[in-house]
């Protein structure tokens, strides 16, 4: 199964596990809670999945990669114990407790969250001394004498012994006890995932033309030679910031983080097109409405890779505005709830604003710093929750260095910053809206209802927040072409075409 579906499957697979009767004990004992087994490549995304999990289900993440431990760091040290035993005084081996079962009991000592997953990556690579022990540790969750706690479900994670020397096979016995799931890399997938993460265009649309590239395994004259997920996405952190700075990406940069000479050459050649076209059309001034004959022109006779490369600038452009207008009206509406306490509060006149300012600061804090802890914060809840805190903050400081803290003046300064980032989410909707159309009426001159239309909307429907955005905003281009155009029906055949393309 591809990557998507393996996290759907695990995510449900723990919520059944920690379901509790009407007593509060779990329905599935925790001797029959299987462990996880997530088999796959390398870098295809199976430790990022369990930080997803983690966060949407709101419980804590422990994560190891077992390759560093020995048996003692995993199971405790010895120590000698003197016990008595009838009128008898014996000398008994006992253990400190083991390093991963206390880190899991840190975690729920600081972020205070008591159910979570304890995640093994490289788990069938364990060194010969500790291996021994793992039957017992994935049938009881016992490391040593000391339990992982109820309430923590173990998931565990390999390679293939075709992508590791260190491999060692589990026996049946050993399998018998895991619920296994075989996980293969998905370019399709692995876009959606892109498009949330803001990965570079060029990347997407590369891939797009050319999915074999996107993970590829092989051994040459020179060695292993590889292209994975995780390069890829490395790979594009680096190219936005080069961009940023105005640097030069070429075969040097890019063969750090992609290792196969081919893929390579093939990725920089294909950027260096790229950035011609995103030169030559000037995307800005096409969102912008000045849609110019010549670049019409032009993009009616393009070869269907370069009609693929402007539809990606594009997109970028605009899902890039999306997703920065749906997380600030996602933070918006987040702080709907503390300034409806504040106006309660603002009707009795006694009431210090400026003081349950502070409280709720308070709050918000100890909530991501919780969610931190706990490894199950992720990336854009916590921006949703700084942001929160820094409007909550600044005009706390105002309150105070005016004096005015107190009722319902002081609740309507809060109001009235609160009133105009509503009107300017509201300007820049509109902006939005027409930018859309823009985009819209360009490729419906350039390429009337061909396929060319139907990825673009395609990539609008499959986009996270391109698709929240228009369900919540709406866009007549979008569903006059979305009715138009029979999507389902059409996108076997726009799969064809492309799978058929030469980069050049």
């Amino acid at each position: 199964m591809n990557i998507n579906t393996a996290k759907e499957d695990i995510k449900n697979t723990i919520k059944i596990y920690l379901k509790k009767d009407e007593f509060g004990d779990y329905r599935i004992p925790v001797v029959r809670q299987r462990p996880i087994f997530l088999l796959g490549a390398p870098g295809i995304g199976k430790t990022a999945i369990m930080e997803q999990i983690a966060a949407e289900l709101g419980i804590a993440l422990v994560s190891y990669s077992m390759t560093h431990h020995t048996r003692q760091s995993a199971l405790g040290l010895p120590f000698i114990q003197e016990k008595t035993y009838g009128d008898m005084k014996y000398n008994v081996s006992e253990y400190t407790m083991s390093e991963i079962i206390a880190s899991i009991y840190e975690t729920m000592e600081q972020s205070g969250v008591k159910e979570g997953i304890l995640f093994l990556d490289e788990i069938n690579c364990v060194s010969e001394t500790l291996a021994p022990s793992m039957l017992q540790f994935l049938q009881y969750k016992v490391f040593g004498k000391h339990a992982v706690p109820e309430g923590w479900i173990i998931v565990t994670a390999g390679n293939p012994p075709m992508y590791n020397k260190s491999v060692r096979e589990f026996d049946v016995v050993t399998m018998d006890r895991l619920k296994v799931i075989e996980v293969e890399a998905d370019y399709e997938t692995w876009k959606q995932y892109a498009l949330d993460r803001n990965i570079n265009p060029a990347i997407t649309s590369f891939l797009t033309i050319k999915k074999e590239f996107f993970y590829h395994m092989e051994t040459t004259a020179k060695g292993r030679s590889y292209v994975t997920a995780r390069g890829w996405e490395d790979l594009s952190e680096i190219i936005t910031l080069y961009e940023e700075e105005g640097l030069i990406v070429d075969e040097s940069v890019v063969d750090q983080y992609l290792r196969n000479d081919t893929v390579v050459k093939e990725f920089c050649a294909y950027y260096d097109l790229y950035q011609k076209y995103r030169n030559d059309y000037k995307v800005d001034e096409i969102l912008a409405g000045n849609i110019s004959d010549l670049a019409v022109e032009r993009a009616k006779s393009a070869p269907f890779d370069e009609k693929l490369s402007l539809i990606g600038l594009l997109l970028d452009k605009v899902q890039t505005e999306i997703r920065e207008v749906m997380n600030t009206s996602d933070y918006l509406t987040e702080l709907m709830t503390p300034l409806r306490a504040l106006k309660s509060a603002a009707a009795e006149s006694e009431k210090n604003i400026a003081d349950m300012l502070r409280l709720q600061i308070e709050g918000k804090r100890k909530q991501m710093e919780n969610m931190e802890k706990a490894n199950a914060l992720t990336k854009q809840d916590k921006l949703k929750l700084k942001r929160i805190i820094g409007f909550l903050d600044s005009f706390r400081k105002e309150l105070e260095a005016t004096g005015n803290v107190s009722g319902e003046a002081a609740f309507s300064v809060v109001k009235s910053g609160f009133d105009r980032r509503v009107v300017d989410i509201k300007q820049r909707v509109a902006v939005l809206s027409d930018r859309l159309h823009y985009m819209f009426e360009f490729v419906g001159v350039s390429f009337g209802e061909g396929n060319e239309m139907l990825i673009l909307v395609t990539e609008l429907t499959a986009g996270k927040y391109s698709s929240r955005y228009i369900s919540t905003y709406g866009c007549e281009d979008y569903h006059k072409y979305n009715k138009l155009l029979m999507i389902t029906e059409r996108q076997n055949d726009m799969r064809e075409n492309i799978s058929r393309l030469d980069l050049l």
